[in-house]
């Protein structure tokens, strides 16, 4: 009996250890063609053990480079230009620069018309187009006639833009907080006081939104300052005068000098005629009667002389 289970402690003992040298060798021989799977994966790709291993991190970053890229913040710009140009109507050109405003959605702002010592008319005009059509305008604008002076200026403002639209957005939780306290208050001081919070911050609101107002009117419209100039005139030099100019001007007198005779004869008859009138009253009336009298005097003296009575 003693032999029997001595035996069979043996047997179960070495097939125990065939069975573990069979589990040994059946691992190390997966093992190795994993590993050979792994090699041949690595070398084939053209990688090396230590390289195919940064490959994740050199994919994460090409996925994050051909991501797309978020679109860049806008800018806001505030852009003027002053054109001086000389032209040979004024009043044409106006026109026309107002008629340019118009067509690019624009409008007229200012304008002013003077006459300059009498010799030409200079116009200043201020329109406002959209920032879109600021190039095409201006070099419309320029072309009009001669020019004369150009000055364009292109100042960015988002900083200022965005700084007034933070602004208006913590006045405006502001504001809210306020007016929740305000509903909540019970105590009188705590209302009064409170209202005058309100106050204050509704008119810093107010005054940044009024900014902001202003800082989208000058960026959306850009500003153009014309100087239209009418060309000056030339004077035209006159020639020595000659025998035919000379004959021209002494005719010219001449009828002058008979007109201004004319106009004196004119101015006269009436004193003339009223004259001639009175000279023929007393010719032919007054005078005849005057005679008729003195003759029987004279008759009567002759009578009574010393002479007519020797007779």
């Amino acid at each position: 009996m003693d032999a029997r289970r001595t035996l069979a402690v043996l047997l179960l003992a070495a097939s125990l250890g065939l069975v573990g040298c069979g589990a040994n060798d059946s691992t190390s021989g997966d093992a190795k063609p994993a590993a050979l799977d792994a090699g041949k994966g690595a070398a084939g790709s053209g990688y090396t053990a230590d390289e195919s291993a940064e490959r994740p991190a050199e994919g994460a970053a090409r996925d994050e480079a051909s991501k797309p890229s978020a679109p860049p913040a806008a800018t806001h710009i505030i852009r003027t230009a002053e054109l001086g140009v000389e032209v040979k109507d004024a009043g044409k050109a106006l026109a026309n620069a107002r008629a340019v405003a118009e067509r690019a959605g624009g409008r007229v702002e200012n304008e002013t018309t003077e006459r300059v010592d009498d010799t030409h008319v200079t116009s200043h005009v201020v329109l406002r187009v959209p920032q879109e059509q600021y190039g095409p305008v201006l070099t419309e604008l320029a072309g009009a006639g001669k020019l004369l002076s150009r000055k364009a200026d292109a100042k960015d403002v988002t900083d200022q833009v965005v700084d007034v639209e933070s602004r208006i957005a913590t006045q405006r939780a502001s504001v809210a907080r306020v007016r929740e306290l305000m509903e909540r208050a019970t105590e009188l001081s705590d209302v009064v006081t409170l209202e005058g919070q309100l106050s204050s911050r509704q008119a810093e609101l107010e005054s940044l939104l009024a900014r902001q107002a202003s800082l989208k009117d000058r960026t959306t419209l850009a500003t153009i300052t014309l100087t239209l100039t009418e060309a000056e005139t030339p004077e035209v030099k006159e020639d020595d005068p000659g025998f035919l100019d000379a004959l021209g001007g002494g005719w010219d007198a001449l009828v002058a000098t008979l007109r201004w005779i004319a106009v004196a004869i004119g101015a006269v008859a009436p004193f003339a005629a009223l004259l001639g009138l009175l000279y023929a009253v007393w010719r032919w009336l007054v005078r005849p009667r005057l005679r008729v009298r003195t003759r029987p005097s004279v008759t009567a003296a002759e009578v009574t002389s010393p002479s007519g009575a020797q007779d």
